[in-house]
């Protein structure tokens, strides 16, 4: 395996005339200056103040509630009269809880299959049922073998 500190650009193969200026990379050690150490100090951060942040977080949590509300408020005004007659108000909270409420009515239980389906009680699939192998375990053929 070839040593990465050799140095290529006293190899005679090389040719000045053939590199771009693409082909040569530059020594990013030489790129960085040594004396921007900065002091790993700057990346403590104090745990004393967690209970300073949740308030914090609060404040900011009403405060974006009322740039919310105010900036609602800027966009109703700024509607033309034509805009203003093509929208409707509707109150979200609840129309979401009825669409909410009528998935909740569509969903069936597994048990409520039609009169010529059976659901297999090892596997759990709705079958037809011609395909029951036990009538008294409701075991489809597939689980039943």
């Amino acid at each position: 395996m070839a040593d990465p500190d050799i140095d290529l650009i006293d190899d005679p193969e090389l040719d000045d005339d053939e590199l771009d200026d693409d082909d040569v990379e530059p020594d990013i050690d030489a790129l960085v200056d040594d004396d921007d150490d900065v002091s790993d100090d700057d990346d403590i951060i104090d745990d004393d103040d967690e209970d300073d942040d949740d308030d914090a977080d609060l404040d900011d949590d009403e405060e974006s509630d009322e740039a919310l509300d105010e900036l609602e408020a800027e966009e109703l005004e700024m509607l033309t009269d034509d805009e203003a007659a093509e929208v409707i108000p509707v109150d979200e909270a609840s129309a979401l809880r009825d669409i909410r409420r009528e998935e909740l009515a569509l969903r069936k239980e597994p048990d409520a299959a039609r009169s010529d389906e059976f659901v297999c009680q090892s596997c759990f699939l709705v079958k037809r049922v011609s395909q029951l192998a036990d009538k008294k375990k409701k075991y489809c053929r597939d689980c039943a073998a």
